[in-house]
């Protein structure tokens, strides 16, 4: 097992070295916008270093949604930080599950995963992360990740696109105990590639 951080895109090896860490996770420009990847500063030193590099895909990334003003960019941003990350040696991209509208029908945004799966060119793979709140997000709670994977499951070559990302902070917010939230998960997945081990401000199950 190899243990990092979250780490500041600029000088993330620097930061690395400064952790010890083995492994680090950064984004690639603003969290919270729309605009192309940017590779940070020092990015040739962490290609050739020994530190193993993840990328965090922007907050605002929806691929799920019914709403066509944020599902298309979502698309389109998704492949940009794909091919950026692996630009630089990244081991995956890192996506939250996004979520559909209120009243939207969750069958509609676990459709919309499995299209993105099956267009999307995957030069590294997408580690789906788990999420703390919204009634109608894909990957809050643990019954709507086995239906996801249910749905990706007749995509071709989808082993080599997908993993996943278990965040405790998000899991336990989402309701989820973590007693036994790794065995449940890999009965669902089969895998958890990365672990965001964090302690949550929010209370169990507060969404």
């Amino acid at each position: 097992m190899r243990i990092g951080a979250h780490v500041d895109q600029v000088n993330p090896l620097d930061s690395a070295r400064a952790r010890e860490a083995e492994v680090v996770q950064f984004f690639l420009g603003d969290p919270q916008g729309w605009k192309k990847p940017v590779l940070p500063e020092g990015v040739e030193a962490v290609q050739d270093s020994d530190v193993d590099v993840y990328i965090h895909a922007p907050y605002v990334v929806n691929v799920a949604t019914s709403n066509n003003r944020i599902r298309i960019p979502s698309r389109k941003i998704l492949q940009q930080q794909l091919d950026a990350a692996a630009s630089i040696g990244a081991k995956a991209l890192i996506v939250h599950g996004g979520h559909v509208l209120k009243d939207d029908d969750p069958e509609t945004g676990f459709e919309n995963w499995r299209k993105v799966f099956e267009r999307l060119d995957c030069p590294v793979p997408v580690y789906i992360e788990n999420t703390a709140g919204g009634g109608n997000a894909m990957a809050r709670k643990f019954e709507r990740i086995a239906r996801l994977w249910e749905v990706l499951s007749g995509v071709d070559g989808l082993d080599s696109k997908i993993g996943f990302c278990l965040d405790t902070c998000h899991a336990h917010a989402a309701g989820e105990e973590l007693i036994d939230a790794v065995d449940r998960i890999k009965a669902i997945t089969g895998r958890i590639d990365l672990v965001h081990c964090n302690d949550s401000r929010d209370a169990f199950g507060s969404g």
